[in-house]
């Protein structure tokens, strides 16, 4: 069931954000940070945390308008746990998504990941997701560590 988060999945996702791999502790403890402020602050911005629940958290997201656009969105943040992964709960989550910013009119939903070898699986799900590679910018996270990002037109704007 996927559904906004709540404070109480605070815990849970973050110990799915770590069993992913995907993430450094300077990362994890980043993330903590966005949730208290997300969960503390009602002023913040108008982003979303979603989770995806099977007797337990398996899946999260995060979703947010680009500052200074008119339907622009990012998606921040989507994670899978190890143990759920390949199910379809990614495309799910991520087409709960799609179909939540159309139905409010947003236009396009933007994703950024690492060109790290790596990451090819994480770029390959974009791909078959309909989203196509609209930038590179080289050594954007380190040396030797791409930048991509992926872009999908959404609602009226991808007929």
């Amino acid at each position: 069931m996927i559904r906004l988060t709540t404070p109480n999945d605070t815990n849970a996702l973050l110990a799915l954000a770590e069993a992913t791999g995907l993430f450094e502790s300077n990362q994890i403890e980043e993330l903590a940070q966005m949730l208290n402020q997300h969960f503390s602050d009602k002023t913040d911005s108008q982003g979303m945390w979603f989770s995806d629940h099977d007797n337990e958290l398996v899946g999260i997201a995060y979703v947010a308008p680009e500052r200074m656009t008119e339907g622009t969105w990012n998606l921040y943040l989507i994670a899978i746990h190890p143990n759920h992964q390949r199910q379809g709960r990614g495309a799910a989550l991520l087409r709960h998504i799609e179909q939540m910013l159309t139905k409010h009119g947003e236009r396009v939903l933007l994703v950024e990941t690492s060109g790290l070898k790596d990451f090819e699986y994480v770029r390959a799900f974009y791909r078959k997701s309909g989203y196509d590679e609209e930038a590179r910018i080289r050594e954007f996270y380190k040396a030797g560590d791409d930048k991509i990002i992926f872009r999908k037109a959404l609602g009226i704007a991808a007929a």
